[in-house]
């Protein structure tokens, strides 16, 4: 079973990663000056380096956090399938490692109890584990199936992992409106091995340094996926959520939206909850 505080009796669901960038706002008097920043960055590369270090540092913090969600799976006709699912993110303050995720589904039955834990790396391959109940075993994921789908979603088992400033090298290609904001338009290009992109184009928001949209561009550089953070919350006056991730799969059609709720932050989560031990005790 799991530790007492992870089980849904005690109200503290497993938390996501997060997938997938969503950074905070740090209280005032701990904000460097964008102005100033953005000033000492000389070239596009400084430029880009600073935005995404900036954007990190408003996260800086948060220590831990769970939350429920659903994940809802359509493909090309239109036709949909829905998964419930608990996660939680360990914050791990060493710059030199990544932080540490908990996945759990819920529903439906075929796929209740399936669990992935993910420790995040920064140039070395990320280490992934998913518990498969109709085996009752771990599986480690190989380097060389990251790139490929989770659970048949539209999102890849790298995009799972917590984005860390130095997993990528980064240019600052412009500053544009996306839609009611005014956005840096930044690109990242993966440094680590086996990565399924080329690179990646994030849409920045400038006041509050928030990910508003990501594209993936495939081996080839051509467009894989969009991905659209929806629906902020700020929480603890200080740390920013998206409560509503859109996938799209220009290749194939597909998409998959991930729908957050019940954001719980500084639960008490240790190391030791985010180990291959718990991982084989999900039910």
């Amino acid at each position: 079973m799991l530790p007492k505080k992870l089980t849904k009796g005690a109200r503290r669901p497993l938390a996501a990663a997060v997938l997938v960038g969503v950074v905070a706002v740090a209280p005032l008097s701990a904000v460097i000056s964008t102005a100033a920043t953005a000033a000492k960055a000389e070239t596009p590369e400084e430029k880009g380096l600073a935005i995404a270090e900036e954007a990190d540092r408003r996260d800086l913090g948060f220590g831990d956090h769970t939350s429920v969600l659903s994940m809802v799976l359509k493909n090309k006709s239109g036709q949909t399938s829905t998964r419930k699912l608990d996660m939680a993110t360990l914050e791990i303050p060493d710059r030199g490692r990544g932080d540490k995720t908990m996945i759990v589904f819920n529903h439906p039955r075929d796929v209740k109890g399936t669990a992935m834990l993910t420790h995040t790396k920064i140039l070395d391959t990320d280490d992934q584990w998913l518990f498969l109940p109709a085996l009752k075993r771990v599986k480690r994921i190989s380097s060389a199936n990251k790139s490929g789908p989770f659970v048949g979603s539209e999102f890849a088992f790298e995009d799972l992992a917590s984005q860390e400033v130095d997993k990528y090298a980064y240019k600052h290609l412009r500053d544009e409106a996306c839609g009611d904001l005014q956005c840096f338009v930044v690109e990242r290009k993966p440094l680590y091995e086996y990565s399924g992109y080329t690179r990646q184009v994030v849409w920045i928001d400038k006041q509050e340094y928030r990910q508003i949209t990501v594209e993936f561009y495939d081996r080839k550089n051509e467009l894989l996926k969009t991905l659209n953070f929806n629906k902020y919350q700020q929480y603890l006056d200080q740390y920013w959520r998206s409560h509503e991730l859109v996938m799209v799969n220009h290749q194939t059609g597909k998409s998959t939206v991930l729908a957050f709720d019940d954001y719980r932050f500084k639960t008490g989560l240790k190391d030791r909850d985010f180990s291959k031990t718990v991982l084989r005790r999900q039910r």
